[in-house]
Formats: structure tokens, C-alpha cells, sequence
């Protein structure tokens, strides 16, 4: 089968390699779509994903494909089963897994980061990482329930959304419009979204945006909740600027680990805001499935970029080169 290995800090390359031999409680699946998102665009360039990563590796955290191989203690699968993925596997023994704070685990493993991914023709995962797909799903709608459930967790973070509650989402990418769409099923004020980029602007407007800006700089208001999806020094900033008295920040886009940010403590005080952070997806997953199978959030307009495996390096060398909203390789 084809794996797309890499093999140390931006060199990757397709290799032929034998598929997976499965343990009894994992599946074999033949992966259909998988996504590429900034986390492995952060791996690639030798950071840090949601674990320590430790190459050689295949990557590709988020993908969906058929079940094609049972091990033998597997019960709630069967052959021809599709699923979507959820790559987080949490020891169940620290302090924070003993808390229910699986997220925070202290000894984290995750599909395509610490062992192979979705990035080959087949993948090996545990049972209890399968979530089963409605057959009429798309399955590259399904490659994308991994960063909905990671959306959907960071409403854990937060103050329930009230009908009075008025939203800025700074970041209107792929994440920014998840957070539009499921931001307005919970039927708030308004929901003002912050996009540098107009081509994207009529997209997010049709997702059910109330006003666009392209800068900070034009956005006047203040906002009982501030949404970060990109994790710059500058929108970090901006958002925490942009909270209005009592309100809330959600830090959600993810930073450089080198990256340092500036604010009024005053502010914070005077205002008393509230900043929480977000880290990958416990417990939503199942969540995220239902929502894309009830076609209440949509992610095919989103999709930008369908590419080929061996395409994939140039696309990691130099991503923001490509004006992705979202790619995902078939495979």
C-alpha cells in the first residue's frame, strides 16, 4: 500500500509499505479522505502537534473512510461500516483522565501524530476511535467531523450563548466558519465575523453572518463574546480589545509555541473578562457526527482544495501559499 512518511523535520515522501497487521481491539480501515489542517502543517515544520511527535511518522488526524478488517474482540463494528475518526486516545489513569479532563492527559496519544494516520491507503485505530457514518454522508463530509468536534468542545469553554448575546468571530477560514454555523443555531443577537480576506466575505455572509470587517481596526463594537481562530499576536490582541464588560474570549486558533502576546491587565480587571483557552475535542466527537449527518452544518462549500498524496509536501512546504480554506486529500 502507499504511506506518505515523514521522515524527519520537512522531508516527506510516499513509500510502498505492508498495510497494518491489527491488534484484537482495533479495525483496519481503508481511508477514503483525509484533511489537512495547521496542526499538521505545525508538525511538518517540526512543531509540536497535540502531542510530542516523533518521526518517522504518517500523518493525517482527521480522515473517514470503510471498515474493511474486524480484530477479534471488536463488537460494535462490521465490515463495510463507515466511519469517521476521532484521533485522541487518553490513558484513562493520570490525575486529569481520573478527573474526566481526558484533554489534559498526561501520557496523550493521538492517530497521526504519535502513531500512524490517514495519510495511507489503510489505517489501523481502536474501535473506540470509530464513530459510524450515515451511508448517505459524503465521506469527505465525514473526514471532517474531527475539527467540528474540536469547535463543539470549545462551547464547553465557555458561558452558554443567550438571545441577547452578541458575537465577533475573528478569523472567517475554515474554523471561523464552523464557528458561524453553530454559533447561530444557538440563535444569538448577532454574530459579526472578522475575514482579511473578501473573497471570502459573500461565502461567510451565506453562512449567516451579520456584518463583515475586514481588520480590527474597523470594528467598533464590543462584544459579550470574542471568538480567535488564528492565533496571531495581533487577533489575540485585537479580541481581548474587542470584549465588551463582561464578557468573554475564546482563544481557540492555534499559536507558535514561541508566540507572546501584550494586553492591559486593567482591562481584564476593570472589565471582567474571562479568557479561556481550547484543546482538541473529549467527548464531542459523537456530537460533531450527528450535526454533519443531520446536514445542520454544512462543510462541502468549505472545501477548497482536493488533492492527490503526493502533492501534499509542496502543499505543507508552503501552505499559505495556497489560499486553502480547507484541503483534503483523496486517497
Amino acid at each position: 500500500m502507499k504511506a506518505l512518511l515523514l521522515k524527519e523535520k520537512e522531508d516527506m515522501f510516499i513509500q510502498e509499505t505492508e498495510k497494518p497487521v491489527i491488534q484484537p481491539e482495533e479495525v483496519l480501515i481503508e481511508v477514503k479522505y483525509c484533511g489537512i489542517c495547521g496542526t499538521d502543517v505545525h508538525i511538518f515544520h517540526g512543531e509540536p502537534g497535540s502531542a510530542e511527535v516523533t518521526p518517522p511518522i504518517v500523518l493525517g488526524h482527521k480522515f473517514s473512510g470503510e471498515v474493511v478488517e474486524i480484530g477479534a474482540s471488536v463488537s460494535g463494528l462490521k465490515l463495510g461500516d463507515h466511519v469517521a475518526v476521532d484521533p485522541n486516545i487518553y490513558c484513562g489513569k493520570c490525575t486529569y483522565c481520573r478527573q474526566g479532563r481526558v484533554q489534559l492527559c498526561e501520557d496523550l496519544s493521538a492517530v497521526g501524530v504519535t502513531r500512524n494516520g490517514g495519510m495511507e491507503q489503510f489505517c489501523a485505530v481502536p474501535e473506540t476511535a470509530c464513530h459510524l457514518l450515515d451511508k448517505e454522508l459524503p465521506l469527505e463530509v465525514g473526514a471532517l467531523a474531527e475539527p467540528l468536534s474540536c469547535v463543539l468542545h470549545g462551547f464547553h469553554q465557555i458561558s452558554e450563548i443567550q438571545a441577547r448575546t452578541k458575537v465577533l468571530i475573528i478569523g472567517g477560514g475554515f474554523i471561523g466558519s464552523l464557528f458561524l454555523q453553530t454559533v447561530q443555531l444557538k440563535n444569538p443577537a448577532k454574530v459579526d465575523v472578522c475575514e482579511i480576506d473578501v473573497n471570502k466575505h459573500a461565502q461567510l455572509s451565506e453562512l449567516g453572518a451579520d456584518h463583515l470587517f475586514q481588520s480590527t481596526d474597523d470594528v467598533a463594537a464590543e462584544y459579550d463574546l470574542v471568538i480567535e481562530c488564528i492565533g496571531k499576536k495581533q487577533t489575540i490582541e485585537a479580541g481581548i480589545h474587542k470584549t465588551g464588560k463582561g464578557g468573554e474570549v475564546l482563544l481557540f486558533g492555534v499559536p507558535s509555541p514561541e508566540t507572546l502576546v501584550e494586553f492591559p491587565a486593567f482591562d481584564v480587571f476593570s472589565k471582567e473578562l474571562k479568557m479561556a483557552g481550547s484543546f482538541i475535542n473529549p467527548f464531542t466527537v459523537e456530537e460533531a457526527v450527528s450535526l454533519l449527518n443531520q446536514q445542520k452544518v454544512q462543510v462541502t462549500p468549505l472545501i477548497s482544495h482536493t488533492l492527490r498524496l503526493e502533492e501534499v509536501p509542496a502543499v505543507l512546504e508552503n501552505y499559505g501559499d495556497y489560499g486553502i480554506t480547507k484541503a483534503i486529500v483523496k486517497l
